[in-house]
């Protein structure tokens, strides 16, 4: 589509931050992330007292009954408390806590491997 904008630049859509809450970045179908404001509404989720992983499944569910769109989130506490989920047939995450890469693609998958000192 010519002139299409995006989710991602959107804020409160594909990505969005706050200090003492966490941060959200969102991927999949752009119409559906920006009509729930999926990563502004997965914030609110944290700043009412919601795990990263609660806040996302609640969002994630609801964007999928209210729009029938699917997506993926990783967001992130300012405690390190993270969390990468996806509705979508598959989603490239990956995260670094220590020496420790965490990673994967596909649903319910996650490897792990030591980084080198």
């Amino acid at each position: 589509m010519v002139g299409r904008v995006g989710d991602s630049p959107i804020i409160g859509c594909g990505g969005y931050a706050d200090n003492r809450i966490g941060a959200v970045s969102c991927t999949g179908h752009g119409e559906s992330i920006m009509k729930v404001t999926l990563a502004s509404r997965v914030l609110f989720h944290m700043e009412q007292g919601k795990k990263p992983s609660e806040a996302v499944e609640s969002c994630l569910q609801y964007m999928g009954e209210r729009v029938k769109g699917g997506g993926g989130v990783i967001a992130v506490a300012p405690t390190g408390d993270w969390v990468a989920r996806f509705t979508t047939e598959r989603m490239a995450w990956a995260a670094v806590e220590g020496d420790v890469l965490s990673y994967g693609l596909n649903p319910k998958e996650v490897f792990q491997e030591r980084l080198p000192q």
